[in-house]
């Protein structure tokens, strides 16, 4: 049976606007975003991944409005949330939440936990002080501190406990669905495995619903249900996650993959080395945004920009080498 949808993204943009010094008029924009377009279903973990600046981080700010869209629809349990005003839009935040990577700066260093653990409660009226106190100190317990650690701040815990208290945080108000912002990235790699367990184990618990934001492939490959892979701020291909690091079909994800560390260092991998950076989002080049850089460019790669399809059953990918009208023109020009 399929699983639920919960929220549909179609063709999101997001551009930021180029001010010239001069007079303050737009002279350009930086498309952060492109027309990007996914689901992501109930209680699965959907993962964004790509480059740095590639356009997953504002994906996911977009999405909760914390960055408003250029355009494009965002439905949330079937409802378009860019149509509510912000008072309404305030009362479903507590259904969508947010960690995000450096929990350092998203806790206020002037209140205790207990406080930082309250306020959702007692902002969206979820609680009396009384309840919104005892729902805290198991709240703690969930994620593994402690209820003598809640009148201590933010600057006396560690990386990682600091990372328990932003998802308790998160939790706290019983969300039904968390973006999680590079959320492992910032901390050593035997906390890193500690928070991944504990956020699996929480989504099985809460029913959680998770859109998983990062560059480190070996997390993804281990936490996602599902993988969609951004570059220049649009997305060039999305399948299953078995799918996808059994046999990526565009040229970038490839290049991706081939740089994850073997698990056995008597394997040598093959690299696949991308020349050049990723071009500017302000001046993308014509035609795919990828051929700069692609291994396997084609002369229509410079001129046309791939359509973004189903080339196997759920595998989508934005390539030529896969699309159907191209490689029908091919094989004509071979019989003549």
């Amino acid at each position: 049976m399929d699983k639920k949808m919960i929220l549909e993204v179609k063709n999101l943009k997001k551009h930021f606007p180029i001010k010239s010094s001069l007079l303050r008029k737009t002279v350009g924009n930086v498309k952060a975003v492109d027309d990007i377009s996914f689901v992501v279903h109930e209680q699965e973990t959907f993962s964004l991944v790509g480059e740095s600046g590639c356009g997953k981080s504002t994906t996911g700010r977009s999405i909760l409005r914390l960055l408003e869209p250029t355009s494009g629809e965002i439905f949330y349990n079937g409802e378009n949330i860019l149509n509510y005003s912000k008072s309404s839009f305030r009362k479903l935040r507590k259904d969508l939440q947010m960690i995000f990577q450096d929990p350092y700066s998203s806790l206020n260093p002037r209140m205790t936990v207990e406080q930082l653990l309250m306020e959702p409660l007692l902002t969206h009226n979820l609680a009396s002080k009384a309840e919104a106190k005892q729902k805290v100190i198991d709240i703690m317990g969930k994620v593994g501190l402690t209820k003598e650690q809640i009148q201590r701040y933010p600057h006396e815990f560690s990386g990682g406990q600091r990372q328990r208290i932003s998802i308790a945080r998160a939790l706290i108000t019983n969300p039904k669905f968390i973006i999680l912002d590079e959320a492992v990235s910032a901390l050593d790699v035997s906390i890193q495995a500690q928070i991944i367990n504990l956020l699996i184990e929480l989504q099985e618990e809460f029913k959680l619903t998770y859109l998983f934001i990062s560059h480190d492939l070996n997390v993804v490959k281990h936490v996602s249900d599902r993988v969609g892979v951004m570059y220049l701020g649009q997305m060039v291909e999305m399948t299953d996650t078995d799918s996808l690091f059994e046999k990526p079909l565009h040229p970038y994800t490839q290049s991706l993959i081939s740089a994850i560390p073997s698990d056995d260092p008597t394997v040598k991998k093959e690299r696949i080395i991308l020349k050049g950076d990723v071009p500017d989002p302000s001046n993308p080049p014509s035609g795919c945004p990828f051929h700069l850089r692609c291994p396997k460019v084609k002369e229509i790669c410079r001129m046309v920009k791939p359509a973004y399809e189903e080339v196997e059953k759920n595998h989508f990918v934005a390539c030529h080498l896969y699309s159907k009208e191209v490689l029908k023109e091919e094989d004509l020009t071979l019989v003549n």
